[in-house]
């Protein structure tokens, strides 16, 4: 694709890239039925949500300490069971025994996450398998749709993302100029993901993985894991890339697979592959059938939050230690030292304009010049994990950019094994 580097984020796409971290919540009627997959034949009653200890708050306040950003709630999955008291349906909380059919755990969310300074979203699914004139009456169920959101983001104050999955919508058409226009007019300051008038895209996998090159503008998003089939734009937009992975192997509690929380090293070669890549790493953890966080995966997200600071809180030199040149960024410590890590951000607020980099070394003894790495796009973050080497400069150079290139800031860490 030949990119049209006038394309340029808005403030609010570059305040989301900036996030970089949250937390994924699938939580909802599901949690309660064990083993319960996408579209599941088996009938669920609303008699069984009944989360006795629900405490939003642990949640969030699990995220921030683990130096999550933002936080998505599932509002309404694909079995359309909904988080909150809809007026809309049968199927939603004011059903439940919870709270005396008086709860509302899309509330308790939004409260949570202003307490803690978290940005709140919320995931819909357009798709809804309870609303049996889903594939009868188009027009109908896009009366459903917008009342449904209207309460959504009529109700709670002002939300951050709005969440849409493909998941299940491969052959259905929504009346999108309408449903678009009515969330813009709700709340013009809103993200959305993916689908109808997208802000950022999904990456493309349910692995939490970025490809390389990972660019912010593309003409074409992927809107479903059950289809290969790329959505075409008609034009080149700039969408930023989220990358959403499970903390294990299912979205929604399960007694049964606690044995796969991911191990510590696995959480952080995800960052790499996500952050690192310039994307967004959304991590989902599914609270269980009291409403908590399990305490396995509590305290993973815990650790890898510690060993996100452990290694990136600290730079031994940044940006303020460089000297630039044209299309070089030189730095040169006073002493050599070891190094193992080099995170590069470009200045997005104009466009993405690099396209190839490298970065080479003064060696410790020789004081001669090599290439230790060779990449393409920089975007919001790229960290550069290399092996350990004793170094007496470093330099930085954009080999190819379609305009002027603007680093944002360069910092260069030892972290050690």
């Amino acid at each position: 694709m030949k990119f049209n580097s006038m394309i340029k984020p808005t403030p609010k796409q570059l305040a989301y890239q900036a996030w970089e971290f949250g937390l994924f919540v699938h939580f909802g009627l599901r949690t309660f039925y064990e083993g319960y997959v996408d579209f599941d034949e088996r009938e669920m009653s609303p008699s069984l949500f009944n989360p006795t200890d629900l405490d939003c708050e642990q949640w969030i306040r699990t995220a921030k300490e683990a130096g999550m950003n933002y936080a998505v709630l599932t509002a309404k999955h694909h079995d359309g069971f909904s988080n909150w008291p809809s007026k809309y349906t049968n199927f939603s909380v004011a059903q439940s025994p919870w709270k005396e059919g008086k709860g509302d755990v899309v509330k308790a969310f939004i409260d949570a996450c202003r307490k803690y300074d978290v940005k709140p979203g919320l995931y819909y699914s357009p798709f809804d398998g309870s609303a049996g004139f889903y594939n009868q009456n188009a027009q109908a169920y896009d009366d459903y749709f917008v009342n449904q959101i209207t309460e959504l983001l009529g109700n709670y104050g002002d939300i951050d993302i709005l969440w849409f999955d493909g998941c299940g919508s491969e052959d259905h058409e929504y009346d999108w100029e309408r449903i678009i226009g009515e969330i813009r007019r709700l709340q013009p300051n809103l993200l959305i993901f993916n689908m109808g008038d997208p802000d950022f895209r999904w990456v493309g996998n349910e692995d939490g993985i970025a490809p390389l090159p990972c660019w912010n503008v593309v003409d074409a998003t992927e809107f479903s894991i059950l289809t290969e089939e790329k959505e075409a734009l008609g034009e080149q937009l700039w969408l930023p890339a989220e990358c959403d992975v499970q903390m294990r192997a299912n979205w929604f509690y399960s007694d049964q697979d606690e044995h796969t929380v991911k191990s510590l090293d696995q959480l952080m070669g995800l960052y790499y592959y996500s952050v690192g890549r310039g994307a967004n790493l959304l991590l989902n953890i599914g609270p269980d059938r009291q409403g908590l966080l399990p305490a396995k995966d509590t305290s993973q997200l815990k650790a890898m939050g510690s060993e996100i600071r452990r290694r990136f809180e600290n730079p031994i030199a940044t940006l303020k230690q460089c000297t630039h040149n044209e299309l070089e960024w030189v730095y040169e410590p006073t002493l050599p030292h070891l190094l193992d890590h080099i995170v590069i951000q470009e200045d997005l607020t104009l466009g993405e304009q690099v396209r190839n980099f490298q970065i080479s070394i003064i060696t410790e003894k020789s004081h001669r010049p090599i290439t230790i790495y060779e990449g393409q796009n920089i975007g919001h973050k790229a960290i550069i994990r290399i092996p350990a080497i004793k170094v007496r400069s470093v330099v930085l150079t954009i080999v190819n950019s379609e305009g002027v290139p603007s680093i944002q800031d360069i910092s260069f860490y030892y972290v050690g094994e």
